[in-house]
């Protein structure tokens, strides 16, 4: 057995959970022998009888109770293998790095963590992301597989706290491009909903997806959520297709695609929300612009601005186009450098 140790909580553990911050120390330490040092007062935070979610604050001195020698031992190192050309292929997204903060240009088809079926994925490729830090970066959000564009991550855990809160609280601003069906109408609108999950098949609920529901349902629908988008269509194709800018004011899984294909004009190559069997013809039900566009959801994070976690001065980040969407723009015969850097500035 050890003796009683103290132990002064490090400026990069500010914030942590108690058991969590306990755990990275001793990992051979379980939750439940954790849980129970806190209802036996043996685990206390400057004297204070702490709970396993406590939160610990730098400076604060945590006594830990006696552990027997097995619990001492070092966590065993987990072997990465990231092959070369993956740690090349996510070190070449890499469109902004500092102390704090590194960003990604995402690509389209890249999950961010893993999940049923999915090996890679950029939380499994982030220890090429290391560089000159002993910790790989942390996410602090997430995009959707097929969604490509900016992707913040934090590379030391004050910095994912922070962000993570400016994410929570929606202290970000976040422009999306997309290719649509059809062209929308107004040309400068919004869309307003309730959203809820919907059941999907199988053991692990494959095809789950959100639908939308009217706005005075929300309150009695469970799981349901309110959700806010402001779009603007910047240029069209006659009334086949069109360039839409996307701000999410509210940020529900799937927002902008169920948006778009809630006022009749899908995502180009949303199969999900869109109906990937069906060609537009120029009114907009149809996910599929047909001809030589590609099948690919075309849909980008273009832009992203956000307060720096420790300089606070704010940081916009710009991402260009995937190569699929390059392809669409050149073939309507538009370029990046058209559209506004904000074409929601009249709305502020």
């Amino acid at each position: 057995m050890s003796g009683v140790q103290l132990i002064t909580v490090a400026q990069d553990d500010d914030g942590q959970r108690v058991d969590r911050w306990l755990r990275r120390l001793f990992p051979h330490v379980n939750q439940g022998r954790i849980e129970k040092m806190c209802r036996k007062g043996e685990l206390r935070v400057d004297g204070s009888r702490a709970k396993a979610s406590t939160r610990v604050e730098a400076g604060q001195v945590v006594r830990v109770p006696p552990l027997p020698a097995q619990d001492l031992k070092p966590a065993e190192p987990r072997e990465v293998r990231i092959s070369k050309a993956d740690a090349e292929m996510i070190r070449g997204c890499v469109i902004y790095k500092d102390d704090a903060v590194i960003v990604l240009n995402k690509p389209a088809g890249l999950a961010v963590q893993g999940g049923s079926g999915t090996i890679k994925h950029v939380d499994g490729l982030a220890e090429a992301l290391k560089f000159d830090l002993d910790e790989k970066p942390r996410l602090v959000h997430r995009l959707d597989k097929d969604t490509s564009g900016v992707l913040v991550m934090a590379r030391t855990r004050l910095a994912a706290q922070a962000l993570t809160a400016a994410f929570r609280h929606h202290a970000t601003r976040k422009i999306y491009w997309a290719l649509v069906a059809g062209v929308p109408t107004p040309y400068l609108g919004e869309v307003k909903c309730g959203m809820v999950k919907a059941g999907g098949h199988g053991k692990h609920g494959e095809g789950e997806k959100m639908i939308a529901i009217h706005s005075d349902d929300v309150d009695q629908t469970k799981g349901a959520k309110r959700s806010h988008t402001q779009y603007a269509t910047l240029y069209r194709v006659a009334s086949r297709a069109a360039w839409v800018a996307m701000e999410p004011i509210t940020g529900r899984t799937h927002q902008l695609r169920l948006h778009m294909s809630e006022i009749g004009h899908p995502i180009a190559g949303d199969g999900k929300y869109g109906g990937s069997s069906q060609q537009n013809l120029g009114d907009g039900w149809g996910a599929q612009i047909g001809g030589v566009i590609s099948k690919k959801l075309h849909l980008h994070c273009r832009r992203m601005a956000f307060e720096h976690p420790t300089t606070k001065k704010e940081l916009s980040i710009t991402a260009d186009l995937p190569p699929h969407m390059v392809e669409s723009w050149d073939t309507f015969g538009w370029s990046e450098d058209l559209a506004a850097e904000d074409p929601f500035e009249s709305l502020r």
